[in-house]
């Protein structure tokens, strides 16, 4: 009975991962059968990639920084949202539809309205007397930009956030309220327990979007820099402005597919999987997943 899901499990992920471990260790360009070149990818990569760091950095920044963000405005509005007396409905509604936009287009309007010369946003602060910064041209503040747009967009988060917060027994808010808990006692003992499975799953789950972050960065750096649309060609605009957008799947597609070094490409993606792994040991553990009885 197993054979179908093992058969799919073997033919589209343990074949890709071990035929991808295997083009790390070799000289590729999709044309030419693979040259087996042992350690040198990995040593061009550790120490001789010019860009490779600043991917990792930004990678990184956008991990410390967006999935913390997104998660403590969804659970912020869901707690907004349960208070609703009016129109409750109406109103979860309007915080979800930005989740729904394709990520493309959504990137794409984001830029436009934050546009420094003729997006509105800067000229509704110019009518207030403030000088509007370049957002996503301003190396300085293109991924604070990137972070505005994700919290725009964190509507899949704060759906599930707001099912938990509903299913949290008000007895216990009303018990905890009479042993003289306040607000923030009665969050830190009741509520966060039982979004403790919520709070995890977010957090993996961001973490692992953020590490393979890829379309909003490229149509950013794209659409900021003048050009319509991302081609194979991304290098033309890669990490607009100043690698500041750069992420490391964004190198890692350049380098595997405009530049068609599969082998090198590969040797990224391998150290993307471990650390990624690493990533997600340190949470699981950090929840008390491994131990048995769940203590953190």
């Amino acid at each position: 009975m197993l054979t179908p899901a093992l058969a799919g499990l073997a033919i589209f992920f343990v074949y890709p991962l071990v035929a991808n471990v295997y083009y790390s260790f070799t000289r590729y360009n999709l044309l030419q059968a693979p040259e087996w070149i042992g350690f040198r990818n990995y040593t061009y990569l550790f120490t001789k990639d010019p860009k490779v760091v600043a991917a990792a950095r930004n990678t990184l920044w956008l991990v410390v920084i967006l999935v913390p963000v997104r998660i403590v405005t969804a659970m912020a509005m869901a707690g907004l949202l349960t208070r609703a007396k009016r129109a409750a409905g109406f109103w979860r509604t309007v915080f979800y539809l930005p989740a729904l936009i394709p990520p493309v287009a959504s990137i794409v309007a984001f830029v436009f309205l934050f546009n420094p010369g003729t997006g509105p946003v800067n000229a509704v602060l110019k009518l207030v007397g403030i000088k509007g910064p370049l957002w996503f041209n301003d190396p300085a503040l293109a991924k604070p930009s990137l972070v505005l747009l994700g919290v725009w967009v964190m509507g899949d988060i704060m759906i599930i956030f707001l099912a938990s917060l509903l299913d949290v027994p008000q007895e216990q808010h009303e018990a905890a309220a009479l042993d003289g808990a306040n607000a923030a006692q009665r969050i830190r003992y009741v509520t966060l327990p039982h979004l403790r499975p919520v709070l995890l799953f977010a957090i993996v789950i961001g973490v692992i979007d953020t590490l393979q972050y890829f379309t909003e960065a490229a149509v950013a750096s794209s659409v900021a820099s003048g050009r319509s649309g991302v081609s194979v060609q991304l290098n033309q605009v890669l990490g607009y402005p100043r690698d500041s957008l750069l992420t490391y799947t964004e190198w890692l597609y350049v380098r595997g597919f405009s530049n068609f070094q599969l082998g090198y490409a590969a040797s990224l993606a391998v150290v993307l999987f471990v650390v990624t792994g690493v990533f997600l040991a340190l949470l699981l553990r950090r929840f008390g997943a491994f131990s048995p009885d769940g203590r953190v």
